[in-house]
């Protein structure tokens, strides 16, 4: 199986080299030259266009940052669709809106092109791993037929339902995680107010009903006040404005997913819309004059 990979960036890079590891013949596009490098050294072929990707693959996985960034890949001129020949499959692996999902397999059907859409969960820790959660919208027959290709990157592989249900389902684990680290970063403010070491709270709450996998994996960043991308607040915001967008559209009201949204948007305005999504806890400390943590 000829395998195609357009976008690199900080999920897409290790995704595409566990593709190496597996032993995949690969090929792959990104403007980044330094990031086809990388992978081309890893074992990879390198394309000069998405349509160059098309013409020599069966499938093409995209891991883009939001739609207009796929449709670009897919449908601009030399992309990928101009080399794709009727029968090949797209894996878009992108966290988009689920509608923009089913009009990009609409358009790519007229062509005699499947479509799956596959965003994923975990962040770059489990996209090096190859543990990463991947929930999948598509034809059944398509999705077991490139479920080895998927798992291959992924811990987990589900098919939750049609085209669009990945990118919804996506969405609701956004929403969930960004809740999550609300509501730990306003606990945390609250003991840090308290003089309630917020280190020696984690360890007494995380292994009881409190405890997430979201807390154990932000709490750490919090308290060691390491707010280092592994998941930009810029990033979260798209999902939320997707969510939002999605939800108005179905005539669905997310009011907490709403009041976490101002709090990213505050947190953009003040510059650090780059940092990971648990300085989320920088939002909460400035409204109530904290500093939580590591002094």
């Amino acid at each position: 199986m000829k395998v195609g990979f357009i976008g690199l960036g900080i999920m897409g890079r290790p995704m595409s080299k566990n593709l190496l590891k597996a032993g995949y013949d690969l090929t792959v596009f990104d403007f980044n030259k330094n990031a086809v490098e990388d992978v081309v050294a890893a074992g990879a072929k390198a394309a000069k266009s998405g349509k160059e990707v098309g013409e020599n693959v069966d499938v093409l996985i995209t891991m883009l940052p939001n739609s207009p960034h796929v449709k670009s890949a897919l449908f601009d001129k030399n992309g990928a669709a101009e080399g794709l020949k009727r029968g090949t499959v797209v894996i878009d692996m992108s966290s988009i809106n689920p509608v923009e999902s089913q009009n990009i397999a609409k358009k790519l059907d007229e062509i005699g092109i499947e479509f799956l859409d596959a965003p994923v969960s975990g962040g770059e820790p489990k996209a090096i791993d190859g543990t990463i959660s991947v929930m999948v919208g598509g034809k059944e027959e398509i999705f077991d037929k490139y479920y080895d290709l998927m798992k291959s990157m992924a811990g987990s592989v589900v098919r939750v339902g049609d085209v669009g249900a990945g990118n919804t389902t996506k969405l609701a684990n956004q929403m969930i995680v960004a809740l999550n680290i609300a509501a730990l970063s306003e606990a945390f403010v609250l003991c840090e107010k308290a003089n309630v070491d917020p280190q020696l709270v984690f360890e007494a709450i995380k292994g009881g009903l409190a405890g997430s996998t979201v807390m154990n994996a932000k709490a750490p960043m919090m308290i060691n006040r390491n707010f280092e991308p592994g998941f930009r607040i810029e990033l979260h915001i798209k999902d939320l404005q997707n969510a939002l967008d999605t939800s108005h559209a179905i005539n669905v009201s997310l009011p907490l997913t709403s009041q976490v949204m101002e709090m990213m948007q505050a947190l953009k305005i003040d510059g650090r819309e780059t940092k990971d999504h648990s300085a989320i806890l920088n939002y909460y400390e400035k409204i109530n004059n904290v500093v939580v943590g590591k002094k």
